[in-house]
């Protein structure tokens, strides 16, 4: 099933927020924000560290455009923690400014369909949830690469503009550049200035 303009599934777990620093959260309590979620297969292994840590690293230039970065697998918090805790150079996740949702149970991956049943791992999974709390993006990377926090950054840009303005962001959009009005007129105004 595809969540895509629909409701994001509320989310009520444990997310470890800091090393040995745990907190019920929820997504409710976002609303207002944008939230970039990302869904990662497992702690202790090889892609979801560098992806983490590269979100983690530019996290407060998502909060300065107001939107939150929120990462989940279906690991406890306590494996969570012991992750934060192993250094960066030993393919830890050390001090990250992100906080991690535990989904021990798989009933966040499984409400975001990110489950794959046959190992209980989340798939690399990522959604942009509006402030209203509305899906987006949706996107699933097979579990070898990883995703480009640049390009996340940009989507929550461009949908941000499109609430605003009410225009379209055609290919490579970026703030500055130009839009269109989703109408006829606006096409043809579009197309006559970009060639």
């Amino acid at each position: 099933m595809n969540l895509l303009r629909k409701p994001a599934p509320e989310i009520n777990s444990i997310a470890v927020m800091a090393i040995s620093v745990f907190r019920v959260m929820t997504l409710q309590e976002y609303r207002g924000k944008y939230v970039t979620l990302i869904f990662y297969p497992a702690n202790f292994s090889f892609v979801c560290p560098t992806e983490l840590h590269a979100f983690s690293d530019r996290a407060q230039e998502f909060r300065n455009i107001g939107c939150e970065v929120i990462g989940c697998s279906t690991d406890s918090h306590y494996s969570h923690c012991a992750w934060m805790m192993q250094p960066r150079k030993a393919g830890g996740l050390g001090e990250i400014d992100i906080p991690l949702w535990a989904d021990k149970s798989m009933k966040i991956a499984r409400d975001y369909y990110m489950l794959d049943e046959a190992t209980g791992m989340a798939n690399r999974g990522m959604f942009i949830i509006d402030r209203l709390g509305y899906v987006r993006h949706v996107s699933v990377n097979d579990l070898g690469v990883g995703r480009s926090v640049e390009e996340a950054l940009r989507l929550v840009q461009a949908f941000q503009y499109t609430d605003e303005f009410g225009e379209v962001c055609p290919v490579n959009w970026r703030p500055g550049s130009k839009a269109m009005k989703p109408d006829n007129s606006g096409k043809e105004d579009y197309f006559k200035n970009a060639f």
